[in-house]
């Protein structure tokens, strides 16, 4: 965790160009940032580690080879508990503020009902982040600040690829706690990896498969769909056959301790793991793109 007293403009993400000729890929990593503002900590009831849970905690470093690869890398600096990239714009909970936010709401979204809109409310098990409301004007800043730059940057980079190659593939890259997979799949399962592709709706379903199989053939066990199916990202950019869009969760006991946020001896050869599955599946789409129906292969 990095504290700072404010982010100042064009510091909120990163934004990795490739250092190889461009391929039609793009990842990104919405969750990942571990840079928390002052203003934050100071409003929050909780200790830092437990604000920290709902980070995907390295995962950026995991994907950080794809700009050797041609494909550009989109990290978030700012945490996930201050704002969440995953979400809708609308999806405030106007009860979480002094006043109503000047801005357009849905609080009647499961998702806000749960205390995890684009603001959250709770992190963790249930366990409230603020110790009272928030200024109205906050939630406007953050929108204006922080989550429009990063949409707009990750829009520009999937148009500007679709422009070059007719196409683009979207990674969205998280990681997901082990005892979300347990408490879902039961105790007896073990699952590395889930790929979400909002049911075959935001990704053809041949790229899925081979995104799958790839990852298999890396020793890697993988879901698809359950417990995650893809967020807001993947419904939002997932248009194919422009655009495909599959989401990647990574269980944290791979390459993390989970209690004090510190990388353990699998994360250099899950890195290398996925590096090696990235670089495959770039080559398989970019080999396949020109002779495959990809709408037909999506339906």
């Amino acid at each position: 965790m990095v504290i700072v007293d404010d982010f100042s403009e064009g510091t909120t993400f990163d934004l990795i160009e490739p250092t190889a000729p461009p391929v039609p890929f793009v990842f990104s990593a919405p969750h990942s940032g571990t840079v928390y503002p002052k203003s934050l900590l100071s409003r929050a009831r909780l200790d830092r580690l437990t604000l920290r849970r709902s980070e995907d905690t390295f995962v950026d470093e995991l994907f950080d080879g794809v700009p050797s690869l041609g494909a550009p890398l989109l990290r978030a600096r700012f945490p996930r508990v201050f704002l969440d990239l995953n979400r809708d714009a609308s999806e405030i909970d106007p009860s979480m503020f002094d006043a109503p936010p000047p801005l357009p709401t849905q609080p009647d979204s499961p998702r806000v009902a749960s205390g995890l809109g684009v603001i959250a409310r709770i992190v963790g098990e249930g366990q409230d982040i603020y110790a009272s409301r928030l200024p109205a004007a906050e939630a406007e800043d953050r929108l204006v600040r922080f989550y429009h730059p990063y949409h707009q940057a990750l829009a520009e980079q999937l148009t500007a690829r679709v422009q070059i190659f007719g196409a683009a593939v979207l990674v969205d890259c998280h990681s997901m706690p082990s005892g979300a997979i347990r408490h879902d799949m039961g105790d007896s399962s073990r699952v590395d990896v889930v790929l979400g592709d909002r049911y075959g709706t935001s990704c053809s379903g041949m790229l899925s498969e081979e995104f799958a199989r790839l990852l298999r053939d890396q020793g890697l066990t993988v879901g698809r769909n359950r417990p995650y199916a893809g967020g807001y990202i993947t419904e939002r950019y997932g248009h194919p056959p422009a655009i495909h869009a599959i989401q990647i969760e990574i269980n944290r006991a791979l390459y993390m301790n989970e209690s004090t946020f510190e990388r353990n001896a699998g994360f250099d050869g899950l890195r290398l793991a996925l590096m090696s599955t990235a670089g495959r599946l770039i080559d398989w789409f970019v080999a396949h793109d020109a002779g495959v129906d990809w709408q037909q292969a999506a339906e």
